[in-house]
């Protein structure tokens, strides 16, 4: 079984092709800064940079949603390859091909992470009542809690 689960951040915007013939297909490749769990001795590295390329629709999203810092959870399967390049030298290549991809914070997360994100005037909690209950703040009401009063 070739099945890959990542979840980081895009190190830049998508670079995003279509290829030719009569139905082109979108072509996006992206490369992800996945948090190593553990650091290694002596290894100041603290995270890998995994390429990954998305085809299709998952290259459309990709150009559409995805930019440089969003973070997401990528699944799909490990593909090698090989070529030649123009020095006449073998070249490796390892590359995820995304087969899912989803966003892995808010909207609201992410523009906090980029320091762009202002709170909007909210009524703050209020501390536990005597009962260890949390007061709820006026107008709460309209927002739709889970279950009638």
């Amino acid at each position: 079984m070739n099945k890959v689960i990542l979840m980081g951040r895009l190190t830049r915007d998508p670079d995003v092709r279509y290829s030719q013939g009569d139905s082109p297909m979108a072509i996006a490749r992206y490369t992800l800064a996945v948090d190593r769990r553990f650091r290694r001795d002596n290894d100041q590295q603290t995270a890998d940079f995994i390429s990954c390329v998305a085809f299709g629709r998952n290259g459309e999203f990709a150009e559409k949603y995805l930019h440089q810092g969003t973070k997401i959870v990528a699944e799909g399967r490990i593909q090698t390859g090989s070529y030649t390049n123009k020095d006449g030298n073998k070249v490796y290549t390892t590359e995820v091909v995304v087969e899912n991809q989803e966003f892995a914070e808010s909207k609201a997360s992410a523009s906090n992470n980029e320091g762009g994100f202002q709170p909007q005037a909210q009524s703050a909690p209020t501390a536990p009542a005597g009962d260890g209950f949390m007061n709820i703040p006026d107008g709460v009401e309209d927002v739709g809690l889970p279950f009638n009063f």
